[in-house]
């Protein structure tokens, strides 16, 4: 029978929850990495047993851990956390190369300062090579590592972009917070940067596209702007690698070209705030979004957590509410917090601010908390192991 591993990063450590293929009786391992925030934990879909995990605080700085099986042990490759004078971590087990120039960011108050790394958000393994991982870093740039995180490298088209000086960060600093690898193109890349936008390169990452056509802004005076919006998340299904799915910071979107032209179908839902998205791992017109009022707090409208489920690829929504606290629920679910399994009916999950990580494993029709208790939640991500 096939098991379940949630990966789960909080503000003072990192779980695991465990199932088998029925998702009903878990099993919580952890705190690993107690105290420190881990922003993301994400396995290898080429090695069962390979995990990486990001993990940082203001004092030690960023530091990339590595478990080769399942998350039983841990090692930071090469070395344990260290940091410098520059506030960078030191050592071979983490070494970020810069290969981009520095430049100069033209933030909202007027001023011009220099890149800065600060922390890693996301971490994307490769499909085919468990030493193989991309990281979304903030200040927003892209790194890989063909050497299990050892040593990590960047791409440095994303910064020499011509745009880059106009990046500006959003609320949460300026990251790149999401990365999609096409399984069918290998060379295809899309990454999402708030608060500049989504980009696409089409050969391996050494040159990009900005693909906004489409995205609006009250906040933007340019209604015709390259780059300058807040993507909360995108997301696709690897059945049909073109056709993209965006929530953005007031509107939820989609693209049938590749991110060419991206359309707005949030008619239906609540309101077009939120910051998760996912897709069906079984089928790929089906989409859910969390709706977040974002003038109270960003809390669930009406104080009722629902997650809101479209079967036909954004033309019709549904609120799925059943198992989730419809009174009083003050929480809310970050972008990198929902995710999705491969099994058939598909299971779905989430992880709020509050400490509650929730699954469905008929595909949102009915929700029950696997866990309720855990730090604030920073990311959610799923193994499906057969």
């Amino acid at each position: 029978m096939s098991k379940i591993r949630v990966l789960v990063g909080t503000k003072k450590g990192g779980f695991i929850l465990s199932s088998d293929g029925k998702r009903k009786a878990w099993k919580v391992s952890g705190p690993m990495f107690e105290g420190w925030e881990i922003y993301h934990m994400a396995g290898s879909p080429a090695d069962p047993k390979r995990i990486y995990a990001s993990q940082s605080s203001g004092w030690f700085g960023q530091v990339i851990q590595r478990s080769s099986d399942g998350g039983k042990t841990w090692e930071t490759p090469g070395g344990g956390p260290q940091k410098g004078p520059d506030g960078m971590p030191k050592g071979e087990s983490n070494k970020f190369v810069y290969e981009g120039k520095v430049g100069q960011h033209l933030f909202y108050d007027g001023t011009l300062r220099p890149w800065e790394f600060k922390r890693v958000w996301h971490l994307e393994p490769s499909h085919d090579d468990p030493d193989t991982c991309y990281a979304g870093v903030e200040d927003a740039a892209l790194f890989k590592t063909t050497d299990g995180g050892r040593t990590w490298k960047e791409l440095p088209g994303l910064r020499r972009h011509a745009t880059a000086p106009k990046w500006a960060p959003g609320a949460g600093g300026m990251c790149l917070h999401t990365i999609l690898l096409d399984e069918r193109n290998p060379r295809r890349i899309f990454v999402a940067i708030s608060a500049a936008g989504v980009f696409r390169s089409d050969d391996g990452g050494g040159t990009w596209r900005p693909m906004n056509k489409g995205l609006h802004s009250e906040y933007m005076p340019d209604k015709n702007a390259e780059v300058g919006f807040c993507v909360h998340r995108i997301a696709r299904h690897p059945a049909k690698p073109d056709v993209l799915y965006m929530q953005l910071h007031g509107g939820v979107l989609k693209s049938d070209d590749a991110g060419g032209l991206w359309r707005d179908i949030h008619k239906g839902l609540p309101n077009d705030f939120g910051f998760p998205i996912a897709v069906d791992s079984n089928e790929p017109d089906t989409v859910y979004v969390i709706p977040i009022d974002p003038d109270r707090g960003r809390i669930p409208p009406e104080g009722k957590l629902r997650v809101f489920r479209s079967k036909d690829g954004g033309r019709t929504w549904k609120g799925m509410s059943k198992g989730l606290p419809q009174k009083d629920c003050y929480v809310n679910v970050l972008r990198d917090a929902m995710a999705v399994d491969s099994l058939d009916p598909c299971g779905v999950y989430f992880g709020t601010t509050g400490g509650q990580v929730y699954v469905s494993p008929d595909g949102g029709d009915s929700w029950s908390a696997i866990a309720s208790h855990l730090p604030h939640v920073l990311s959610v991500s799923v193994q499906t192991l057969r």
